[in-house]
């Protein structure tokens, strides 16, 4: 379809192109593999569906929604008219039917997010639509688009409301363990969601190179002439393979509270994906249809997903998904490459290392015949 740029706003003039319209698409053709397992893992959670149906009649939509017409600025051609254009084009991309409802909210803070139970509503700060061009925008308000027709909102409104709700029971024991046992599954959730619709985005927007200055500017400012895509690339390569085991720890550890995966491992996930022949495949028109889903398989879904993960975590760099990925494979000496790995806590010399002359390592010692196979990890997940 064609789309006309403009100046307004102080937003950039883009050029006129075509883009692809992706008819009857189904929100399968970009979700992650782990978007959709950690979906199912989560209505399997022990106590998720009882919490669930009692949440959506008790959850105050009706109030978030009073809110938002209150005291923001809700999109139209009367009002942002340049966002309301955007919203449609890419409804009409991802062939969502029903617009749903787009607010402005005065905060410096960027950010976006799809929320609601009945119906998902699209909120942008003023500090995100200041923040980015034209093209970056659109990518956002498809990603966020992408959000909607996934059916994520109805997650996200509930894990908005239990992070609250955490925070105003904390005085009680085991309720707040509760609590945040079914938040936490939600936050993993949440994250893999942010890579699907990072991938609806770029459905919408079809320019990659939008997408990574977006995702840039959300970690850097709007400094673009001091940034580089392939320098803020590596830097994602350098998170995920450096250090040791400890820093594998700590990384967990910064991820389990966040919402949102790293800025940094957003941008390198989503270039890998449209670099992928998947993604090839989806703009040469194939792709799945909303009329398949009814007979998408469940245990199907689960598989690709853990095959995804094992995928995953026998390509990785990241020093524990390499100790996992050799024991999966039968890699000896383990337990010498643990005690390595996190030698620096005891502040001493790990026991097994060898004479200050003696610079081989149990591997090393091993011919290679005697070598077990690095790459064999069983397949597994959605």
């Amino acid at each position: 379809m064609s789309d006309n740029g403009h100046q307004q706003n102080g937003h950039e003039n883009v050029p006129s192109r075509q883009r692809r319209r992706f008819e009857g698409i189904s929100s399968r053709t970009y979700e992650h593999p782990a978007d959709r397992s950690a979906l199912v893992a989560l209505r399997k959670l022990s106590g998720f569906d009882t919490v669930f149906k009692a949440l959506s009649g008790l959850l105050p939509e009706r109030s978030l929604r009073l809110l938002f017409l209150s005291d923001s600025v809700r999109v139209s051609d009367a009002q942002f008219a340049h966002l309301n254009t955007m919203l449609r084009d890419a409804c009409h991309i991802l062939d969502l039917e029903k617009v749903p409802p787009m607010y402005v909210a005065q905060d410096p803070q960027p950010n976006a997010m799809c929320i609601g139970l009945d119906e998902p509503i699209i909120v942008v700060t003023t500090g995100l639509v200041e923040l980015l061009d034209e093209e970056e925008m659109r990518a956002v308000v498809g990603h966020e688009v992408g959000h909607a027709l996934s059916g994520h909102a109805v997650y996200r409104t509930i894990l908005l409301f239990l992070t609250n709700l955490a925070l105003r029971v904390a005085w009680i024991p085991l309720g707040n363990i509760a609590i945040m046992a079914i938040v936490t599954a939600l936050r993993e959730w949440f994250r893999k969601s942010e890579l699907s619709a990072d991938r609806a985005g770029l459905l919408v927007g079809q320019d990659l190179k939008a997408s990574m200055r977006g995702l840039m500017k959300l970690a850097g400012g709007n400094h673009l002439h001091e940034m580089n895509v392939d320098a803020f690339l590596e830097q994602a390569e350098e998170y995920e393979a450096g250090g040791d085991l400890r820093d594998s720890v700590l990384k967990i550890l910064n991820t389990l509270p966040r919402t949102h995966p790293f800025t940094t491992v957003r941008a390198a996930e989503l270039k890998k994906w449209a670099e992928s022949r998947d993604y090839q495949r989806i703009m040469d028109g194939h792709y799945p249809r909303r009329t398949e889903d009814k007979e998408t398989s469940v245990s199907d879904s689960f598989r690709q997903s853990a095959a995804s993960y094992a995928t995953d975590v026998k390509n990785s760099k990241d020093p524990l998904m390499k100790l996992v990925s050799d024991i999966a494979g039968g890699a000896g000496d383990l337990g010498g490459r643990v005690r390595r790995g996190f030698g620096g806590f005891a502040g001493g010399t790990p026991k097994d290392q060898t004479a200050p002359n003696d610079r081989t390592t149990p591997e090393d010692r091993t011919s290679p015949k005697d070598q077990p196979p690095r790459d064999s990890t069983p397949e597994d997940d959605d």
